[in-house]
C-alpha cells in the first residue's frame, strides 16, 4: 500500500477539472477506508472471540493512514498555505503517521482551516481504529484466558 501510495501522481498547481476529479477520489478513497474499517467492527463484535483477527483492522489502519497522506498532500497541494512544511509525498506520510501516534513534533502542522478539519477527521479514524483494535485484544485474551483448562470463572 506504502508503494502504492508513492506512485500515484499527485503534482502541485492542477486547477479546475483535475482538482475536482482529485478532490472526488480523495473523498471516495476516505469513505472506503471508514467502510471497511466500520465492517471489521461489525464482524469483529459478532465473531467467536476465539476467531478475532486483527489483520485486517491492520490493513485498515495502513490504508487509512495511506489515504489521509493523500487526502493532506492534495489540500496542501491545492492550497499551500493549509499545511506548514508540507512539500512531498514523504511529508504528507510523516504528518500522517505522526498524527496516527500522536506524536506531532510540529515541523508540519496543519495552518488552515481545510487541513484542520481534514485531519480532525484523521484524529477520530485514528482513536476509533485503535480503540477497536485494543478492544478485540482485550476481548480474545479475556476469552482465551476463561477456556484455559484448571481456571475457574
Amino acid at each position: 500500500m506504502v508503494l502504492l501510495y508513492y506512485l500515484v501522481p499527485v503534482e502541485p498547481g492542477v486547477t479546475g477539472m483535475h482538482l475536482a476529479v482529485r478532490a472526488v477520489v480523495t473523498v471516495v478513497g476516505v469513505a472506503l477506508v471508514a467502510a471497511l474499517v466500520l465492517q471489521q467492527i461489525r464482524d469483529q463484535i459478532t465473531a467467536d472471540p476465539s476467531d478475532v483477527r486483527l489483520t485486517r483492522l491492520a490493513i485498515a489502519l495502513v490504508g487509512g493512514v495511506v489515504v489521509f497522506a493523500l487526502a493532506d498532500l492534495v489540500i496542501s497541494f491545492s492550497d499551500p498555505a493549509q499545511f506548514v512544511n508540507m512539500t512531498t509525498k514523504t511529508d504528507a506520510l510523516y504528518f500522517a503517521i505522526g498524527t496516527l501516534t500522536t506524536v506531532g513534533y510540529g515541523d508540519v502542522h496543519a495552518e488552515g482551516q481545510l487541513a484542520r478539519a481534514a485531519v480532525c477527521v484523521q484524529m477520530v479514524f485514528s482513536v476509533g481504529v485503535l480503540a477497536t483494535g485494543a478492544s478485540l485484544l482485550v476481548r480474545r485474551w479475556t476469552e482465551y484466558a476463561r477456556r484455559q483448562p484448571g481456571r475457574s470463572g
